[in-house]
């Protein structure tokens, strides 16, 4: 069966955050869906071109096996206002499908309000935050606590997409 993977994002996303998994999720046969808001072209903060398959309001939950949340603060500023953003991180988690969230996209986390009673990685400067959304930090390169798995930062990609497509794997055959 052919596995599918969105990568959620936005303007001024992390480069590295979001080509990593992007690249590293095909290399394991997923397809992959990338939803920006408007559909529109975006640049990463280093210049990337970001190019969507998908706006926002056409993600269908269902249709997924994994959601990929990359960082970049200034990215989050706008992408965590976004209530149907919001929703569709809810709504993912709810299915207890997988969520890989890396760096400041813990942020998206937070706001989704599904971090309470969790332990979450994300970047050290937002270890405050986490803390107070009711999650216990942990600086891990892939921290997995029920169906998600976060980390601090881009030099843990590898360690990161490895444990997360892990979890998708394990899931799938639990339900077999």
């Amino acid at each position: 069966m052919k596995r599918r993977a969105l990568i959620l994002t936005g303007k001024l996303v992390q480069d590295h955050e979001y080509i990593y998994p992007y690249y590293r999720v095909q290399e394991e046969g997923y397809e992959v869906d990338v939803a920006v808001r408007g559909k529109e072209l975006v640049l990463g903060i280093i210049g990337s071109k970001i190019v969507p398959t998908l706006d926002i309001p056409d993600v269908k939950i269902d249709d997924y096996d994994i959601l990929i949340l990359p960082g970049g603060a200034k990215a989050m500023e706008y992408m965590r206002q976004d209530t149907e953003i919001l929703k569709i991180i809810s709504d993912f988690n709810a299915t207890g499908k997988v969520i890989a969230s890396i760096c400041h996209a813990a942020q998206l986390l937070i706001s989704a309000k599904v971090v309470k009673g969790r332990k979450i990685s994300g970047y050290y400067s937002i270890k405050d935050d986490i803390n107070n959304a009711g999650a216990t930090y942990v600086d891990g390169p892939a921290v997995v606590d029920a169906n998600i798995v976060s980390c601090p930062h881009y030099k843990h990609l590898g360690p990161w997409m490895k444990e997360a497509l892990a979890l998708v794997e394990k899931r799938a055959a639990a339900k077999v």
